[in-house]
């Protein structure tokens, strides 16, 4: 923690300074132009792949990059009160689901249920990708484990675009050619990024 407050110094003193008049700017109000909803593992920096600066994504993070499917109700309510919020309070134009190699939700799936027994709140949100898994399986009956969870990492990724657009509001804007919706595969080793085109439905490498 103290590394942590060190630099929490270090940014005020020496870093802010080259963003004073944007965070000036920002001080009262945001426009973001993308929603970013990554998961939570702390080897994906969204604006860092992005090139990002602040006030331009809408970040939420969850556990293996999950959506929960549109529901009136309490259920999950954080996620979907967020993309709530982007789209219609903050009117983003985007939204992106990055998901990336070696996850470890998309691998706690195939876990043994007695492995996941201390982690009651985690096994619960990979509920909601359970279908995944089953599909995966059907697949690739005979892969190997990493050929799985590979072909569940990107499989989650077209699953959470599906719920997604159960989603009135997003299903709506995106009909109109309002609102524009992109998957992401993040290779962590490579650095690369690979977009799943919606209409074509597979993933292609984004090259400049």
């Amino acid at each position: 923690m103290k590394d942590l407050n060190a630099g929490a110094v270090s940014f005020r003193k020496k870093d802010f300074d080259k963003y004073k008049d944007l965070f000036g700017d920002l001080s009262s109000t945001q426009n973001p132009h993308t929603i970013f909803i990554g998961c939570s593992d702390s080897r994906l920096v969204p604006s860092l792949i992005t090139s990002t600066m602040p006030g331009e994504l809408f970040i939420i993070r969850s556990v293996a990059n999950i959506v929960p499917p549109y529901k009136k109700g309490v259920n999950f309510p954080a996620i979907s009160a967020a993309i709530e919020y982007a789209v219609l309070a903050l009117g983003v134009e985007n939204i992106i689901i990055c998901g990336h190699s070696n996850c470890g939700g998309c691998g706690a799936l195939y876990k043994a249920e007695e492995e996941l027994k201390d982690l009651p709140h985690t096994n619960l949100w990979l509920e909601l990708a359970r279908p995944v898994k089953n599909r995966v399986m059907q697949m690739m009956p005979n892969a190997t484990q990493a050929e799985r969870e590979w072909m569940t990492e990107q499989i989650n990724i077209v699953q959470q675009i599906n719920h997604l657009f159960t989603y009135p509001y997003i299903l709506e804007r995106y009909n109109s050619d309002k609102l524009k919706i992109f998957g992401w595969y993040y290779i962590i080793e490579t650095g690369e990024i690979y977009n799943y085109d919606v209409d074509k439905g597979y993933f292609e490498l984004i090259n400049g």
